[in-house]
């Protein structure tokens, strides 16, 4: 099971619990002529940077049926240009003491570099270069596609937990591209090639659809000269436009059970659609369900875990997760592992009783405010992160926000109430707008039970 590394990536790469001041970062930003955003994050510590390239376009992008292609794409993304052949890439950044990756999200797909200082124009005119000249052969896209079907085949099709989380988000999604896997179906990567890879770079691989976020021993002064030298010779393309669907109101719960031999440690698993930062009415909404997420399952102190695991003892592990950075329509989840000898019925039982107290007999004043106080600690300790403060201050401009929303998060966590908290817990605790899942063992029957859970969620993949 990986459930605890997904929801620290969802964490660290969506912005759910770990955003912070834009000033504690100091942080500026530039735009060049073509459209680049370009953001710095300066910081002392060391001689060293995190550069990070952007891009607004993830899998809830993909073209009907097209689906993984914005995952594909990255892959393609390393295969080299016509100034830098296939391999000499990874080979430039390794000898240069750098380490490099990329990832793509529901929203968005971002490629970073850590490096030292000095090496940083280099890595700038790397990115460049393959914004502007990719080479994707045919036949070398066949190669890397079937690379992506044995991925799918090793995180989904081959791991129950996986499987079950793919099934679990077309169960809470139904219409809205969220309910697609990021790593898309199966049949429909099985098809993937270098037309429509090419097809999506040229729409949405322009450096007006682009954030470049360099974090570390560097101020904008310095590095807008290097920039505009690897960048600014890139022409705009059209202004591209995200169509995304609205998903219709659900009025039943849903259960999604799954049993295999390979199921070690059965789970129980809840999943609400939740408001998220640009899709929430009530501005409060997405800033009071991240201290409702601290305080009922957010840590080993939380609600949950002193309830089911240290009190009862009838699991081994239990919390919530929740991230507001989605453009879309976001999720708060419950999950729990059952101890020996207590079924996946008990457990919903028991969880459901939790979720009753809460909504009855709400939240003190003081769970509000050491959630809050933890949250902002949170915050504080971020700074020292180079590659942390590259990457929530990009998801965050990714999704739509602004450095001023990125820096008006720890007064907005601050501002939070006993009241805004419970309002949000009412509004999306809500069994009927739930989906719950079961990972079960083969051989033991599906039951339609009290109780359930949410998917395991991977929001990014590397």
């Amino acid at each position: 099971m990986h459930r605890v590394s997904r929801l620290l990536v969802c964490a660290l790469f969506l912005g759910a619990a770990l955003p912070a001041r834009a000033d504690v970062f100091d942080a500026e930003t530039f735009t060049l002529d073509n459209g680049l955003q370009v953001v710095v994050v300066t910081n002392r510590l060391a001689p060293v940077v995190t550069n990070m390239v952007w891009y607004r376009v993830g899998a809830a992008d993909d073209p009907v049926g097209s689906s993984g292609i914005a995952h594909y794409l990255e892959h393609l993304m390393f295969l080299g240009t016509e100034e830098h052949p296939e391999g000499e890439l990874m080979q430039i950044v390794a000898r240069n003491g750098g380490v490099q990756n990329a990832f793509t999200s529901w929203d968005y797909t971002a490629y970073h570099q850590a490096i030292a200082v000095d090496r940083l124009p280099l890595m700038l005119e790397l990115e460049a270069d393959r914004m502007r000249d990719l080479s994707v052969t045919d036949a070398r896209a066949l190669v890397e596609r079937d690379v992506v079907m044995q991925e799918r085949l090793e995180r989904i099709d081959n791991d129950p937990s996986g499987r079950l989380g793919e099934q679990m988000m077309a169960a809470l999604y139904q219409h809205y591209p969220y309910g697609t896997p990021i790593i898309g179906w199966e049949q429909e990567v099985a098809n993937l090639n270098a037309d429509v890879a090419r097809e999506v770079l040229d729409r949405w691989y322009v450096p007006n659809n682009a954030i470049v976020v360099v974090a570390g021993d560097i101020d904008a002064e310095t590095l807008r000269p290097m920039v505009e030298a690897a960048f600014g010779t890139i022409p705009a393309g059209p202004d591209p436009e995200r169509h995304r669907v609205s998903e219709p109101a659900q009025f039943a719960p849903r259960l999604v059970t799954l049993a295999h031999p390979d199921v070690q440690q059965e789970e129980w698993l809840r999943y609400y659609v939740a408001p998220g930062y640009i899709t929430s009415d009530d501005p409060v909404a997405p800033y009071a369900l991240q201290v409702l997420n601290d305080l009922f399952g957010g840590s080993l102190t939380s609600r949950l875990y002193r309830s089911l695991v240290v009190e009862q003892g009838v699991a081994v592990g239990a919390g919530s997760f929740y991230s507001a950075g989605t453009v879309g329509p976001s999720q708060f989840g419950l999950y729990a592992t059952p101890r020996d000898g207590v079924s996946l019925e008990e457990l919903g039982q028991a969880m459901d009783a939790e979720i009753a107290r809460l909504l009855t007999d709400g939240v003190t004043e003081e769970e509000v405010a050491a959630a809050r106080d933890r949250l902002q600690i949170d915050a504080v300790y971020a700074r020292d992160s180079i590659g942390g403060a590259a990457r929530m201050v990009g998801a965050a401009l990714a999704i739509g926000q602004t450095l001023d929303d990125v820096q008006a998060w720890p007064d907005r966590i601050a501002a939070v109430t006993v009241d805004d908290v419970m309002a949000a817990a009412r509004q999306v605790l809500n069994v009927d707008q739930s989906v719950t899942g079961w990972l079960q063992r083969e051989g033991d029957a599906p039951r339609m039970a009290s109780g359930g859970g949410g998917p395991v969620i991977p929001g990014v993949i590397q």
